[in-house]
């Protein structure tokens, strides 16, 4: 697994995060691989930290580097956690045509150009858009 830098994690939040299935299927993979190491890490430093104070000898450079290391994995966690948790808030629906994600609100497919809101207009108005109703005149 290559872990990504929170600058590379940030890149993501462009349109195309929230529609690549793909692309959150990664990042949740990449999640639970974080989680295990960031458990891992904690579970070590602890050990690391108990095995100095059982020879009551402190290496505080270890334990700095260690924490450190636990620190920017967490960190890591953290930012894919957040990136998921808007993605998945934004994911609306499937376009009718290619099957492709969209938020809430999109207009048309980002992958297909279809489109994916239906037009309805109410009946008081009738025939297409720029005709008035019928009976009424615009000029005076």
């Amino acid at each position: 697994m290559r872990v990504r830098t929170v600058t590379e994690l940030r890149r993501p939040t462009d349109p195309h995060i929230a529609a690549l299935g793909s692309s959150l299927h990664e990042l949740r993979r990449d999640r639970l691989e974080l989680a295990e190491k960031v458990a891992g890490l904690t579970w070590d430093l602890g050990g690391l930290t108990y095995e100095m104070a059982v020879r009551d000898h402190y290496r505080l450079d270890v334990l700095a580097r260690r924490a450190a290391e636990l620190q920017e994995a967490d960190a890591q966690l953290g930012e894919i956690e957040r990136v998921l948790a808007a993605a998945e808030d934004g994911v609306h629906g499937t376009c009718r045509a290619c099957g492709s994600v969209h938020s809430r609100g999109a207009a048309f497919c980002w992958h297909c150009g279809a489109t994916l809101l239906s037009e309805s207009r109410p009946a008081v108005l009738g025939g297409p858009a720029g005709e008035s109703p019928a009976g009424s005149s615009s000029s005076p």
